[in-house]
């Protein structure tokens, strides 16, 4: 009965250490999620990557002009990896107010003073063949920030990229 203990135990810990291994094997080489964000320069028409806490609009690539807006990038094809698949699903900017508030809060350390339904009211989303900025909680801002997650007509739900 202790050979059967010990065999277990043996057993238990080569999984783990299996599962550690594979997991970081899996991550070596890769930066930690969410340090890094897409941004659309407009008139540029290009996709960067910029800082997560980088609050839209940004300067984008061609100049000091805060035309870079964050961008929802997705892969059409379902297939992230593939570069040629990324589409921009939509853009989000804030108001230069609620701006002014984020990069206030960031610099204290102290939570946003304004509450969030007053802050979504101050977030605007747009396709890029939109001319107009909506309010992400207005209802017409719903066909935008879900309209892309549908099946196309390969019946392939598109996946949202990371930088």
């Amino acid at each position: 009965m202790d050979n059967r203990r010990i065999l277990r135990g043996a057993v238990a810990v080569a999984a783990i250490g299996a599962a550690v291994y594979f997991v970081a094997k899996a991550v070596v080489g890769k930066s930690p999620p969410g340090e890094k964000a897409f941004f659309y320069d407009l008139s540029a028409g290009k996709i960067f990557v910029a800082s997560r806490t980088a609050v839209a609009p940004i300067p984008g690539l061609d100049g000091p002009e805060e035309d870079g807006y964050r961008a929802l990038v997705i892969s059409a094809t379902g297939r992230p990896e593939d570069r040629s698949s990324w589409q921009v699903a939509y853009l989000e900017k804030y108001s230069p107010e609620l701006k002014r508030a984020m990069e206030a809060a960031q610099k204290s350390g102290e939570p946003l003073a304004m509450g969030r339904l007053a802050a979504q009211a101050q977030r605007f989303v747009r396709r890029l063949t939109d001319t107009d900025w909506v309010p992400s909680n207005a209802p017409e801002a719903d066909a935008v920030l879900s309209g892309w997650a549908r099946p196309g007509p390969d019946g392939v739900t598109p996946v949202v990229c990371s930088p």
